[in-house]
């Protein structure tokens, strides 16, 4: 009847007057996100801009992967003869269990799917990888990197292709299609961070006696 109440309109349908400033600048940011994120993802499928290259993305994934990363600080810790070197590995191995933790944990909280241009054919992927937020392939880059360069005694340009490999890895999950650019960057970022975590954890035989026995 004209006298009854109009039904209110669902929450999701009806006009913020006064938006806050902080949740148009958020909007805006994630919006950007999402248009860059697609555009640069020209390897996100075989008929993408730049589908032929597709393949050589795939390796490039693989080299990031946390588990020939930890199949492969397993074996050469086993393999060790040196205390310095059982040290150095051990610490890494740790670092990259701590990084798997971790992510799982983000992404398990974020819950942010992944891009609606992403091919679901990656590498070995458990539940929570169907998540986006953040990039445990970043992540591990960044903590890898840093790991490297500060434990290893290597030349010049061995410093810079592993910097090199990092930003590589980084920018294939764009290009792939598996990442929004803020999962890459704050991946990176957090990865950054562990490394501090792993310093200031370290495992030596003064700290941690019963796992250098062990081994």
């Amino acid at each position: 009847s004209a006298g009854a109440a109009a039904a209110p309109l669902p929450e999701e349908d009806c006009m913020k007057l006064n938006p806050s400033f902080v949740g148009i600048a958020l909007s805006s940011l994630l919006a950007i996100d999402l248009w860059a994120s697609k555009r640069l993802g020209v390897c996100a499928g075989e008929g993408s801009a730049w589908g032929s290259a597709r393949p050589l993305m795939k390796v490039i994934e693989v080299s990031g992967h946390g588990i020939p990363w930890l199949l492969g600080t397993f074996y050469g810790l086993c393999q060790s003869d040196s205390s310095a070197a059982r040290e150095v590995l051990l610490n890494l191995l740790f670092a990259l269990l701590l990084d798997l933790v971790m992510v799982a944990v983000v992404k398990g909280l974020v819950r942010r799917p992944r891009p609606m241009h992403n091919k679901m054919d990656m590498f070995i992927t458990i539940s929570v990888d169907k998540y986006s937020f953040p990039s445990g392939h970043a992540t591990r880059a960044a903590l890898v990197c840093r790991f490297v360069l500060r434990h290893l005694v290597l030349a010049v340009p061995l410093r810079v292709l592993v910097v090199l490999w990092a930003l590589i890895v980084s920018i294939s999950r764009v290009m792939l299609g598996r990442h929004n650019m803020t999962d890459v960057l704050f991946g990176l970022l957090l990865g950054y961070a562990l490394y501090g975590v792993v310093e200031h954890c370290w495992l030596s035989p003064a700290t941690a006696p019963a796992l250098f026995a062990f081994w």
